[in-house]
């Protein structure tokens, strides 16, 4: 009887594993003149990952740009329906799929949308993305509502008793100093706290600090616009073009045009040669 059941088990278990190996997913990949990335899209923005692959396997995005790229923030393209000339009426969106676990992180790729002034419901674009670039930050940094600091500093700052903290402060600021004044501000964060009796702590889960203090990204943007995606290679060909001298409107002085493929691969395949590793 136990031999039988340790056949049972070994064979339930042969059977998931060949049921892992053959499931398969979509592979994503972007080429430029800067060289290719690679993305895969997330199961749990179903959407936003069905839209991206019909417009890719249409061939619709072949030919758009990263025509929007903001260094040490990210790098915007796929404009197909500004493209394909459409009116605007026919510029549908997708609706959000914001999930608080999918965060800005370096090499996410999260989806365009309107202001929350014409887009409460913040929809998305049904074509334009963006991939993160962002930049690293302190611990101290993300844990604190810098935009409360910097305002309660200002008030603090005009006080008789601080006339050196300010001179301190428009010297840096007219220099330009934006990362020494910010090291100044959270210097007085406690002074600050206790002095107007406020809480300048921002709430931040420990994936967020771990992201955004290794790999870096835009922490300011996460629960406002849908991530659906991630490059699982071709960072590198991501900080080429966030690199790329910019005009009016943000926009390359040279264009960065792009061609999407997908392909239909074993997730097993896709982790053995990309590294990504699929939640179970």
């Amino acid at each position: 009887m136990r031999s039988s059941i340790i056949c049972f088990t070994v064979l339930v278990y042969g059977l998931l594993l060949v049921s892992c190996a053959s499931e398969k997913d979509y592979l994503i990949k972007i080429e430029t003149r800067h060289g290719d990335m690679y993305a895969v899209f997330f199961d749990e923005t179903p959407k936003h990952k069905q839209n991206f692959i019909d417009l890719a396997e249409a061939g619709r995005f072949d030919s758009t740009e990263f025509h929007r790229i903001i260094p040490n923030f990210m790098v915007q393209g796929g404009d197909v329906f500004g493209k394909e000339k459409l009116p605007e009426e026919e510029w549908y969106t997708v609706p959000a799929e914001i999930k608080p676990d999918l965060i800005h992180s370096k090499g996410m790729i999260a989806a365009a949308r309107q202001g929350n002034n014409v887009n409460p419901e913040r929809r998305s674009s049904g074509s334009q993305f963006y991939i993160v670039q962002g930049r690293e930050y302190t611990k101290a940094e993300l844990t604190t509502d810098m935009k409360l600091l910097s305002e309660t500093f200002f008030k603090y700052i005009q006080l008789g008793s601080n006339v050196a903290l300010k001179e301190k402060y428009s010297e840096l600021y007219e220099a330009k100093e934006y990362d020494a004044l910010n090291e100044m501000m959270l210097a007085e964060k406690d002074n600050l706290e206790s002095f107007f009796g406020i809480n300048l702590e921002k709430p931040m889960t420990p994936k967020q600090v771990e992201a955004y203090t290794s790999v870096g990204g835009t922490p300011h943007l996460d629960n406002e616009y849908t991530v659906f995606g991630k490059l699982v290679k071709g960072i590198e060909v991501m900080e080429a073009i966030a690199g790329e001298k910019t005009g009016p409107k943000d926009k390359p002085l040279e264009p960065v045009y792009m061609k999407i493929s997908v392909e239909h691969l074993p997730k097993s395949f896709i982790t053995k040669e990309y590294g990504y590793e699929y939640q179970q």
